[in-house]
């Protein structure tokens, strides 16, 4: 039988801002909303961030996360990634926190210190709903998202030996894979690993295929057959290359904060609608959708009754 592909949804991030799509769910009702419709349509992994509820600015607050995450565990049994990326200008102590307080599953891990452009954004639109949108955005032109060798071995101090909590490791660039095999070494990170091949943000690995395969190839090269690999393409890239990490026996990701559209010109009206798009994607290759009991197995979790939420 063909191993089942886990789709991982990314429900609203912390690059999008409210003005660039009426969809991008902002509460804690919109966002546990859209992330039950999510798992409902298919996805194993729900990855998540939290917006203040007012002005939809991403918010590192634990009380906000606790506001939906209690919820989304009622209401599916997908398993719940907390980001640890968080967003501009949160400190790396402040993008823990919530998954420090809730102790999930699952939470993300950023494998470099990194450039990460979102300016460019700025030309495509003027009206904008909230004044801090425009300037959140021209600050990344001078911003450093930092996740030096200390603040892995942070996370993995605080989440993976504390709380039990395994990660999904970001990255950007091919040097991460070396960083996290330094990981490996020493014995910090451990099998099986869950790779997330992020391409096509400004300051990482550009969104083409090329790119794609010589991920791969060093993964393979460094890790063997112990782990699992995923991928998400910014923009219109996140069907192309996802359809290309199915055809590889790789798993994707795709939700809104990787991409706002269906098709070109054509806004996804919800997560869910990009989580069908893709499955039907996966059903045509012949490649089964992962129940999130599969992914729990091949990812070798604590189960979702060992969260704090």
């Amino acid at each position: 039988m063909p191993t089942p592909v886990i789709i991982t949804c990314a429900v609203t991030g912390s690059v999008h801002t409210p003005t660039m799509s009426p969809h991008l769910p902002i509460t804690p009702d919109q966002i546990a909303e859209q992330a039950i419709a999510a798992a409902e349509a298919g996805a194993a992994i729900l990855h998540l961030h939290a917006r203040d509820p007012q002005t939809g600015r991403p918010t590192p607050d634990p009380d906000v996360f606790m506001r939906f995450l209690p919820r989304i565990k009622q209401a599916t049994d997908a398993v719940v990634n907390i980001s640890t990326g968080g967003g501009m200008p949160m400190t790396v102590a402040q993008r823990m926190e919530a998954a420090v307080r809730a102790a999930p599953e699952m939470a993300s891990c950023n494998m470099g210190t990194m450039n990460f452009g979102l300016f460019q954004a700025l030309d495509r639109w003027s009206d904008w709903h909230h004044a801090w949108e425009p300037d959140f955005l021209e600050a990344s032109r001078d911003f450093v998202f930092k996740n030096t060798f200390a603040d892995i071995e942070a996370l993995h101090a605080d989440l993976a030996e504390a709380r039990g909590t395994r990660f999904e490791y970001e990255c950007y660039d091919v040097g991460h894979l070396y960083t996290l095999a330094h990981f490996v070494d020493r014995g910090i990170a451990t099998p099986p690993l869950f790779l997330q091949f992020c391409l096509g943000i400004l300051g990482g690995i550009g969104a083409d295929p090329d790119n794609l395969m010589t991920l791969k190839r060093t993964a393979d090269k460094l890790f063997g057959t112990n782990y699992q690999f995923s991928v998400l393409g910014v923009g219109r890239h996140q069907i192309p290359l996802t359809t290309m990490a199915a055809a590889m026996g790789g798993n994707v990701r795709v939700g809104l904060e990787d991409n706002l559209f269906l098709d070109k010109g054509v806004l996804a009206e919800s997560n869910a609608q990009q989580v069908r798009r893709i499955r039907q994607v996966l059903e045509g290759l012949g490649r089964p959708v992962a129940t999130p009991s599969e992914a729990r197995a091949m990812l070798a979790l604590k189960g979702g009754d060992r969260v704090a939420f």
